[in-house]
């Protein structure tokens, strides 16, 4: 108990360490470039052509991938700023997911121009002709978008239930009549006789056989409704994408009929006189599939059983190749994981072709239409999730002086003393290894001392401070910080908390700046998974920035390549519904784009009314209690607490950073809303908010 503290740490790194490192970042930042965060967060990696960094050192889009010219770049922050901006009857908040419907419409050419390219090299006497799978994201102006962008190409549809069949029908009634209408999914008597109403207004359906029973649904309701269908099978191919994607394929995969099942289905066509109703092959071995190799060794299984349905008598005319072609999420053009492929829009394609052609020509067969079905490869690049860091909070380690270490020490229990002696000896030495597990143990003995009552809170506080600053001192402690987003994980980047699936996650903006922390992000749930503490490149952190809150700067995080299925997956946790999204398009104006649609996220009502709560009733439920328990002499009287209320009721369930509460705001023209001197660009659409008015909102 007679040993001076201070000369127990003095082995400790001095200060003039720490002043080195100091000034080490400080060359960093003073040389920070845009370039290196664009090296920094790999963007080109991931991101290309369709993202980059400008010399302001905010993230821009580029709109028309490789084609887009220098003035077409669409500064991201200057969109988010405008989008939050608008001067209309509709509110936009964060959270806020930006469509570039530009982007999609690249993402359809080039992947068209691929196949175009292939067939024409390979000599392919037939053509590509694609369908979009609507449950990667069945927004309705997407789905529009694409059938318009597609229709010179024939680009179709895919749908796997009755609503999605339903939308896809309607959709189509504006597309190409030679685009197909895929039926797939499981199905019931209803679905079919929708599939085959579709046929009778002339889009070119296909009802594609998942389970063999379906074929007399089918074969039933055709007679009845006196319509001729085009059917087609799904096969289980032995081939088995074994990544994390990969469920469905092989011979145990939920979906498709075996050889013995799709020989029964050609038997009772011929049967019943509908052998020529047989005209595609369909298949799916997984998504994300990694290489080219196992495409074509999948590809050429089922181009083989094609060409043996072929030989037995089914008119055969396309092979439906599914879904597939990957996303490489962490730009490491990886071919052995789930995040990435290795190969390109090109190679894809090429490989495809090649096979479907080697195995037709090795049988004599006429080669088929190959159809495709690329949801993720479409849809992910056309759209940016942004949302803000409204806070960081990082455990700040309490200074100790050698008298509050004495003191400390001098009332600490025999046996816990020992182990403080024993740290105090391994600090001399410089053994740090032995220095961190005596504090832990001297840690875990005051913690168990506390609960037996044999010390009080502010000892127990001292022994954490303590070993939280030997940490410190010898570099052991978490650098971490915890960034505070105004985000549900749950709503938003469901298979981020569901699979583990990574997203580009990067600041869009303050990208000339070095980012000195390093951070994970923790969203507004009141659930520990509702955290991002991973990210691409395998890190557990993310460089970021100091926030400037103080300042009033905002400081704003984009997610990318999210468009593909998260929006139909997420849920509402803690009741936080979707964000709220706008569409921007690229223009000649002078920000180089136009916000054309604006449409704020769902409101407290939508969440409640999801959960079979109806907010109307509740409000009454509330108003009655306002009028019986106020005093409307008080500084806030009856009616102005009924308003705020029925306001917070049609606002976004979302925190808006920096504004005033609505119960404390004189009249509805608070700062829940936006605005600038700028409006919508003239003719360009916009859809409101579907919530009606209510009375008792602030007049």
């Amino acid at each position: 108990m007679q040993e001076t503290p201070m000369a127990a740490f003095a082995p400790l790194p001095s200060r003039e360490t720490c002043s080195s490192q100091s000034t080490n970042t400080n060359i960093s930042s003073f040389h920070w470039t845009p370039s290196r965060s664009n090296a920094l967060y790999n963007i080109d990696g991931w991101g290309a052509p369709y993202f980059s960094v400008n010399s302001s050192g905010n993230v821009t889009v580029r709109p028309h991938g490789d084609r887009t010219l220098e003035h077409q770049e669409i500064d991201l922050i200057l969109a988010v700023n405008k989008s939050l901006s608008l001067k209309t009857n509709v509110h936009v908040q964060l959270p806020l997911i930006i469509r570039f419907p530009d982007v999609l419409k690249n993402r359809l050419e080039c992947l068209q121009s691929a196949f175009n390219y292939a067939v024409k090299s390979e000599c392919y006497t037939s053509h590509y002709q694609g369908v979009y799978p609507v449950k990667c994201n069945q927004d309705r102006f997407l789905v529009e978008d694409i059938v318009e962008f597609g229709t010179t190409f024939r680009f179709g549809l895919e749908a796997g239930s009755k609503p999605e069949l339903l939308l896809a029908m309607s959709c189509l009634c504006k597309g190409s009549s030679e685009s197909f209408l895929i039926c797939n999914g499981f199905k019931d008597d209803e679905y079919i006789s929708l599939a085959l109403i579709a046929r009778k207004l002339l889009l070119n359906t296909v009802i594609v056989l998942e389970q063999e029973e379906e074929l007399d649904s089918v074969i039933d309701i055709s007679l009845k409704l006196g319509v001729r269908p085009v059917v087609g099978v799904r096969a289980k191919l032995r081939t088995k994408h074994s990544g994390h994607f990969g469920s469905t394929s092989g011979e145990k995969g939920k979906f498709g009929l075996n050889t013995t099942q799709i020989l029964r289905v050609v038997k009772k066509l011929g049967q019943c006189g509908m052998l020529d109703c047989f005209q595609l092959l369909h298949f799916h071995i997984g998504s994300q599939i990694p290489s080219t190799s196992l495409l074509a060794d999948g590809v050429g299984e089922a181009a083989q059983i094609y060409c043996e349905l072929v030989r037995l008598g089914a008119s055969m005319k396309v092979i439906d190749i599914g879904g597939g072609l990957g996303i490489d999420y962490d730009g490491s053009k990886s071919t052995d994981s789930d995040i990435s492929v290795g190969y390109t829009l090109e190679e894809y394609a090429a490989a495809v072709v090649q096979a479907v052609k080697f195995v037709c020509d090795r049988n004599s067969v006429k080669h088929p239409v190959i159809c495709s079905e690329s949801g993720r490869a479409l849809v992910s690049h056309h759209s940016v999730l942004i949302f803000e860091a409204v806070s960081s909070s990082k455990y700040i380690v309490p200074t100790m002086s050698p008298f509050d270490i004495q003191h400390f020490v001098q009332q600490l229990p025999e046996d816990a003393h020992l182990d403080y002696i024993n740290l105090s000896q391994s600090v001399v030495r410089g053994d740090y290894e032995a220095c961190l597990a005596y504090a832990d143990q001297l840690k875990h003995k005051c913690v168990e001392k506390f609960k037996d009552g044999l010390l009080d809170i502010e000892q127990l506080a001292a022994s954490d401070g303590l070993c939280d600053l030997i940490a410190k001192e010898i570099g052991a402690s978490d650098p971490v910080t915890t960034y505070h987003v105004n985000l549900s994980v749950f709503t938003s980047i469901p298979d981020f908390w569901g699979i583990g699936q990574m997203f580009p996650i990067v600041p869009i903006h303050r990208l000339d700046e070095y980012p000195t922390k390093r951070g994970i992000l923790s969203d507004l749930t009141c659930d520990s998974d509702g955290k991002i503490d991973k990210f691409i490149g395998g890190e557990s952190s993310l460089p970021l920035h100091e926030l400037e809150g103080e300042s009033g700067m905002k400081y704003y995080m984009g997610l990318f390549l999210g468009g593909a299925y998260q929006e139909a997956l997420g849920g509402v946790h803690n009741l936080f519904g979707g964000p709220s999204v706008v569409r921007v398009s690229q223009s000649d104006g002078p920000f180089g784009f136009v916000v054309t649609r604006a449409t704020p996220g769902p409101s407290c009502s939508d969440v409640l009314r999801s959960m079979q709560h109806e907010p109307e009733i509740m409000f009454q439920a509330l108003k009655h209690r306002i009028e019986e328990y106020v005093d409307n002499d008080g500084n806030m009287d009856a009616a102005m607490i009924a308003g705020g209320i029925a306001q917070s009721f049609h606002n976004m369930p979302y925190l808006t950073v920096g504004s005033s509460c609505c119960l404390t705001a004189a009249n509805r023209n608070n700062a829940y809303f936006y605005s600038s001197d700028e409006d919508f660009t003239a003719g360009a659409d916009m859809v409101t908010g579907d919530d009606e008015e209510w009375p008792y909102v602030c007049a």
